[in-house]
């Protein structure tokens, strides 16, 4: 299984989740966060803006090719325009074991 976890712009978060849902993946966390990339904040006028707000999409799926299509999918949902800084981040990372706490069943 592999985790992907998109840090987005908050005005893009339901529309990539409506995206992922019609594509046939509708479980999705969504946490509201606060940060900064390579651009190190924004400054407007004399104000500098470090922390900016974020959401963080979390999906798990299956080895079965699924990663690159839900990747696929934040990639053209979420992109503005020509592509700004501030359109956000993505991670894949393996998945070793997950359970489901109301049944503790175990997936692999």
């Amino acid at each position: 299984m592999k985790m992907i976890r998109a840090i987005v712009r908050p005005e893009k978060a339901t529309e990539i989740m409506t995206e992922l849902s019609d594509a046939g993946y509708p479980s999705v966390t969504k946490i509201d966060v606060v940060g900064r990339g390579k651009q190190r904040g924004v400054k407007v006028g004399d104000m500098h803006y470090d922390e900016i707000p974020k959401e963080i999409l979390m999906i798990v799926v299956k080895d079965d090719g699924a990663k690159e299509e839900v990747v696929s999918i934040i990639q053209k949902t979420a992109k503005t325009g020509n592509g700004t800084f501030g359109d956000g981040k993505i991670f894949v990372t393996e998945v070793e074991e997950s359970y489901t706490i109301s049944t503790g069943v175990k997936e692999l």
